[in-house]
């Protein structure tokens, strides 16, 4: 079965119900050539349960199905950034930090913020730099809370999360840059690959502002956030 996934037509072989669900926005119809084909052999998934026998056979799809998808990225100018990726006024901004400090729960400040937003990707949304900008897109592979929407917007901004007591956002140099957002992506140990994808992130950080937000759960978070990317503060 053939998907469209951050334009990128990929063939998987999805066999089981999690990914089935979280997929069926995705399929493709159309003519264009397959781009990616990704296929896991029945012994793949028996050897994957005996090393994560805390995984079900549902999960071990979702989770090596992405992984290859998201290491495929590279060959087609992309790559994932392990954060929660909020739309509002026609642009995707990009929260990131390590699990447990609160991206989605930042992110859903801005849904009750500012009427007409919406999560692109809640986990791992795909960048992608493209003939019309560099584009956030949401992907079938989204984390604990399954939010996704099927389509690209460009990116406003990227921020690196930290919990603070009071809200502020400031510009990180380049090099803060590049070293959070490595640790929040997948490093290919090929070195052909991992070349490729430092080339993508120097474009990233190059035409798209990063910043750091240190903030609380109240509201104002969501207003901060967006006002120090908008430049109103």
């Amino acid at each position: 079965m053939k998907y469209n996934i951050a334009d990128i037509i990929v063939d998987f072989d999805v066999q089981h119900p999690r990914l089935k669900k979280q997929i069926e926005d995705y399929k493709y119809t159309g003519n264009e050539k397959t781009n990616v084909k990704i296929r896991f052999q029945e012994q793949f998934y028996e050897d994957k349960l005996k090393d994560f026998p805390h995984l079900d056979i549902d999960s071990i799809e979702y989770v090596f199905l992405g992984a290859e998808y998201y290491s495929a990225l590279v060959h087609f100018n992309g790559m994932m950034l392990h954060s929660s990726c909020v739309v509002y006024d026609s642009k995707a901004y990009l929260f990131s930090a390590a699990s447990g400090t609160g991206k989605s729960t930042h992110t859903q400040l801005w849904l009750k913020r500012f009427p007409g937003s919406f999560i692109l990707n809640d986990d791992k949304p795909a960048i992608r730099i493209t003939e019309d900008g560099i584009f956030a897109y949401g992907t079938p592979f989204s984390g604990k809370t399954d939010l996704n929407v099927n389509t690209g917007v460009p990116i406003g901004g990227i921020c690196v999360l930290q919990r603070g007591e009071t809200n502020h956002i400031e510009k990180i140099t380049v090099e803060e840059a590049l070293f959070n957002i490595l640790n929040q992506t997948v490093r290919p140990y090929n070195e052909e690959e991992m070349d490729k994808l430092l080339k993508t992130l120097d474009k990233v950080i190059e035409n798209v502002p990063v910043y750091r937000l240190s903030c609380n759960m109240e509201l104002e978070a969501a207003e901060v956030a967006y006002n120090g990317m908008k430049g109103k503060n």
